[in-house]
Formats: structure tokens, C-alpha cells, sequence
């Protein structure tokens, strides 16, 4: 069985349909990125899932329950774990009062100490929340989350206000929550985030879904021509090489479809000729391009150049 089994979902605010037939389900064990700009329904959909707000038609199911059934409810949120954007939390208490009062709501929590190592607040166990800076608070709120050790665990924008060391440590965490069984549900507006972490991605642009799939393939983007970029070295002229290229002042690049055959001609090239080649890539459509292009209003011709393995627009 999904964790999480959507079909059909169906949000309406007067005459505006905010989701409009959304449909996907989410494996258990799995880190599943919904991406979206704003105003595009993700929110209304996540609220959904969580049971906070209600649907107009569809088939919802979170780790087999309706979330839309009252009676129901306490048995789901025993079950899940919420990092909202910004959570409540009360100022004068310490971390780990905050921690433990809210363990206290669950029947099989984690131990208070685990969490405060997981989120990487040893020294601050006993200081007050309203001394923590804004990405400590953040990390607070991300052990406020797992601390009742969910099956299910909604991340909503978990790394906003963290530096590259923060970031990375929470990146580390949700691996080690997926390994060990929990399903994530994670939004983001960074790309490298998404690709770092899920193991499927679904774009919702206008209320629907206009792609969904691995974030390696997600648009066709690992199909088509691929761009190679590398530095020209001393003394070589374009002319001089295997292939036609073109250039700028900080590398030479060559787009094709046959990477594979023209680097075996690049490397032999340079190994008879003593040529040193720095700074070799290969790269397709990244994530963010496919993202943006998704969400630009040319979903249709971008999906539909994608099957056909063509590159998409720039």
C-alpha cells in the first residue's frame, strides 16, 4: 500500500479551481518533492494530505486513512510529523522542554537527546528558544517534526534560512529518516535540493500536474542533445580540433547527441597531440530548466518535444 495515494483531486475557492484533478502516489520509504511556484496549489494540496483543510472530490489516502474523516484523525496525526514554514513556538522555554513537552503528545516517541543530536543543537539544548538564531530556530522546528518518530514526515521549505553547513546536515537527516523507513514529503524552491534528496518529483503549475517522475529524467532532460564544455588549452585554435565548437572567453562548448562518440575522439585527440583538456563536463537540461520551463505556461510543446528526445527551448 502508498503512504500517500492521491486520484483525482479536486480544491475550489469560488470560481477558481486551486487544484484541478491532481493525481500521484508516494511509495513508502520514499523522499517525494512536490514543487510548485506559489499560487499554483501545492500548499492547498499538502494542507489537504496533512487534514487541515478539506476537498471538493477526489480519493485521498495517507498511510491508509482519509484524512478528510474527523473520526479518523487523531489516529493519522499520531502517525505524522508537520515542519511548517513557521511553527509557534513558545520563547522563554528551553529546547529540550520544547522537545520533550511534544513528545509527550505521541505514543512511541524519539528520545529527546537523539533529536537534539540529529538537529545539531547539543550546545543549545538548554537555552531558551528566543535566544536561537533564525537558522537554529529553523533546526527547532525540524526536531519538532521527527520527534514523534512519524511514518509520514511533510517538510515544508526545511532549509530556508540555513547556511551551506546547515543545509547539508539536514540534507543528511532526511537520508538517514528514509533509510530507516520514514516516507518524506518535501517542498522546496531549491532545484539542487529536490535532486539531492527525492527519489520522485511531481511540478504543479496551475493546479495540475505537468510532470512527475525521477529528477535524473523528470521532462526528458536525460534524452536529446547534451552540451561538452571545457577550457581551450594554450596554444590549440578552434580548428585545430576534432569537432566543431563553439567559444567563449571561459570555455569551449559543443552541443550533440552523440556525447559518447565525440568524447572518445576528444580524449584521442588530445592524447596524440600531448594536449592536457581541464575543466571536461557533459551535461543535459538541468533540473531548474526543466522546472522553469514546466511552469512558464509551455508545459504542452516542452512535454511534447521531450518525447520525442528533442532538446527543449532554451
Amino acid at each position: 500500500m502508498p503512504a500517500v495515494s492521491v486520484r483525482g483531486l479536486v480544491r475550489s475557492y469560488g470560481s477558481v479551481r486551486a487544484v484541478d484533478g491532481v493525481s500521484f502516489e508516494v511509495e513508502a520509504g520514499e523522499v517525494f518533492a512536490l514543487l510548485g511556484p506559489n499560487g499554483a496549489g501545492k500548499t492547498t494540496t499538502i494542507e489537504i494530505l496533512e487534514g487541515f483543510r478539506g476537498r471538493d472530490a477526489g480519493d485521498v489516502r495517507v498511510l491508509g486513512i482519509d484524512p478528510g474523516d474527523r473520526r479518523s484523525g487523531q489516529q493519522l496525526r499520531s502517525q505524522l510529523g508537520v515542519v511548517l514554514q513557521e511553527l509557534a513556538v513558545e520563547p522563554f522555554l528551553s529546547v529540550r522542554q520544547v522537545l520533550r513537552r511534544n513528545a509527550g503528545y505521541y505514543p512511541a516517541p524519539r528520545g529527546v537527546d537523539e533529536v537534539i543530536g540529529l538537529i545539531g543543537l547539543e550546545e543549545k539544548a538548554d537555552a531558551k528558544v528566543k535566544t536561537l538564531s533564525g537558522g537554529q530556530q529553523r533546526r527547532l522546528d525540524v526536531g519538532l517534526g521527527i520527534v514523534g518518530n512519524p511514518a509520514l514526515l511533510f517538510l515544508d521549505e526545511p532549509t530556508t534560512g540555513l547556511d551551506p553547513a546547515g543545509r547539508r546536515t539536514s540534507w543528511e537527516l532526511v537520508r538517514k529518516l528514509a533509510s530507516e523507513g520514514t516516507t518524506v514529503m518535501l517542498t522546496t524552491h531549491y532545484m539542487d535540493e529536490a535532486e539531492a534528496l527525492a527519489d520522485q518529483v511531481a511540478i504543479i503549475a496551475s493546479g495540475r500536474i505537468v510532470a512527475q517522475g525521477p529528477p535524473a529524467s523528470l521532462g526528458g532532460r536525460d534524452q536529446g542533445a547534451a552540451t561538452i564544455r571545457f577550457r581551450l588549452p594554450d596554444g590549440v585554435t578552434l580548428p585545430d580540433l576534432p569537432a566543431e565548437v563553439t567559444a567563449n572567453e571561459q570555455s569551449v562548448q559543443l552541443r550533440t547527441d552523440r556525447e559518447l562518440e565525440l568524447l572518445y575522439e576528444l580524449s584521442r585527440w588530445a592524447l596524440e597531440h600531448d594536449v592536457r583538456i581541464s575543466g571536461l563536463t557533459v551535461s543535459r537540461h538541468t533540473l531548474e530548466d526543466v522546472y522553469l520551463q514546466l511552469t512558464g505556461g509551455d508545459a504542452e510543446r516542452f512535454q511534447s518535444e521531450s518525447t520525442a528526445g528533442e532538446p527543449a527551448p532554451a
